[in-house]
């Protein structure tokens, strides 16, 4: 799914079925605890790794302060040799400016046939280029949602199992903001159970305010109180390409300070939350050109 416009959907909560599906099993926490991370902590979406030129993207990072860059890496990066090598340079001048570097990748068929997306993080993270997995899977892009939403969000989250289970390496998850409005077992909710098979989630918060109704803090409010109460780390997502049909999900069109300006707004009103990780662009190409 190695297109900008990822998480689209996402910004609307869709049509829920009523039928609860059956409860997947749910692994402890094991107590873990969430540390808090420092104001201005920034991570950013990078899709078009392939053209991307590496030095430029770590310079507008460093700029950014972003410490984390979600780098998409397709399943035969092993064995293309051009994108291999942009893949390296980048990886050596990450590790030099202290930038984390995790394989991005995603379908939303691997809701449903998990072996794609288990031989994509075996070859991603056998280049020994990535410190972990950032999965964008959205079941709710495929027409069973709307008609089997209680064993399609069974069958995402037990792919979320599958890929926990196949590396020891961190796997953090794209959510949208309203899985916890969808029912998948007594007392429980998509949101819980994605949470429980993952080391951390990125919410896609897409709105273009910071506080008030229907800003970035209040959608993801809910996400953030549930990753506190599973120990999991939970990262709000900013929007800065153009979303035709939600202007107001987007600060597409907007000055680059006035990006700035929101960011570090919720970064002031989410500190409170224990589970808070900063926030993630989506995208570097779009970001990076915004004001231009």
């Amino acid at each position: 799914m190695a297109t900008p416009s990822v998480g689209a959907a996402a910004a609307f909560a869709p049509r829920r079925l009523q039928a609860p599906a059956p409860a997947v099993a749910v692994p402890p926490s094991a107590g873990m605890r969430v540390a808090p991370v420092p104001a201005g902590t920034r991570a950013m979406w990078l899709w078009n790794s392939a053209t991307a030129v590496p030095a430029e993207v770590l310079a507008w990072a460093r700029d950014q302060d972003v410490t984390e860059i979600f780098a998409y890496a397709p399943a035969d990066l092993p064995t293309n040799s051009s994108l291999l090598n942009r893949m390296r340079e980048l990886k050596r001048g990450a590790d030099t400016a202290g930038i984390r570097l995790t394989a991005l990748g995603g379908e939303p068929e691997w809701a449903t046939d998990h072996t794609p997306a288990r031989t994509w993080q075996r070859a991603v993270l056998g280049t020994g280029l990535f410190a972990g997995s950032h999965v964008d899977v959205e079941p709710y892009a495929l027409p069973a949602w709307q008609s089997d939403q209680a064993a399609l969000a069974q069958s995402f989250v037990q792919m979320l199992q599958t890929l926990q289970a196949d590396s020891t390496r961190p796997l953090e998850a794209d959510v949208p903001f309203w899985y916890g409005e969808i029912p998948t077992g007594t007392g429980t909710t998509l949101a819980d159970q994605v949470l429980a098979q993952v080391n951390a989630v990125t919410v896609m918060s897409y709105r273009d305010t910071a506080t008030g109704p229907n800003s970035m803090t209040d959608i993801a409010a809910d996400m953030l109180t549930r990753g506190a109460a599973a120990g999991r780390p939970v990262r709000l997502g900013a929007e800065t390409g153009p979303l035709e049909d939600c202007p107001h999900c987007t600060f597409a069109g907007e000055e680059p300070a006035r990006v700035t300006t929101v960011l570090a707004e919720v970064d002031t009103a989410v500190g409170a939350y224990a589970a808070f990780n900063g926030i993630a662009v989506h995208h570097y190409e779009s970001w990076r050109t915004m004001g231009a």
